[in-house]
């Protein structure tokens, strides 16, 4: 059987993406509780967002799905701070759901979410060698389906989900391993 490998450190022009580390909890602990930050992320996410949560989640929930082959977890951090902790990318082995981030609200609207998509849309599809990405996500969430869209993602399915904010309108957009590198390809990365 074939290892399934860890999350590498990844590169973009302007980000440098790290594999997740039990450290890095007090940073995201600090950047993470914020309403925009949380409103159209899974109702299983707790709010108001306890002292020791980022904690829990980076130790008893990231961790180990990566230590498990089920999932790959980077903090996101600028070139010129490398130090400091921006937001998080993974990727999940599960059905409908195999990408999810977030971005401090001052570090948004600067394509940095674009970066560290390509970044890790191409693990998953040339390292991890999967034949389709589906992402879930709020309607009302504009700036991810957008992202969404200008990435080459095509709309598949519509749905009720819980969301911290409630129960909202929610979709599952997908693209293949085939219009990935198309996209890759027309976008010379």
């Amino acid at each position: 059987m074939t290892a399934i490998p860890a999350a590498p450190e990844l590169h973009t022009e302007r980000l440098l993406l790290k594999p997740l580390a039990p450290e890095d909890a007090e940073q995201i602990q600090q950047t993470f509780p914020r309403w925009e930050i949380v409103r159209y992320l899974v109702a299983s996410v707790p709010w108001p967002y306890p002292p020791d949560a980022a904690r829990h989640y980076v130790n008893n929930v990231a961790l180990p799905a990566a230590a498990e082959g089920r999932g790959w977890f980077w903090t996101l951090r600028r070139r010129e701070a490398p130090a400091q902790l921006i937001g998080v990318i993974c990727l999940l082995d599960e059905p409908d759901n195999n990408r999810g981030f977030w971005l401090a609200p001052e570090q948004q609207h600067q394509g940095l979410m674009s970066e560290a998509c390509r970044a890790v849309n191409d693990f998953w599809f040339t390292v991890l060698d999967r034949k389709v990405l589906r992402v879930a996500k709020a309607q009302a969430n504009d700036a991810s389906r957008n992202l969404s869209n200008r990435s080459g993602m095509r709309l598949i399915r519509r749905e009720k989900k819980q969301y911290v904010s409630g129960e909202l309108d929610s979709e599952v957009w997908e693209i293949t391993r085939d219009e990935w590198l198309q996209v890759k390809q027309a976008d010379g990365v």
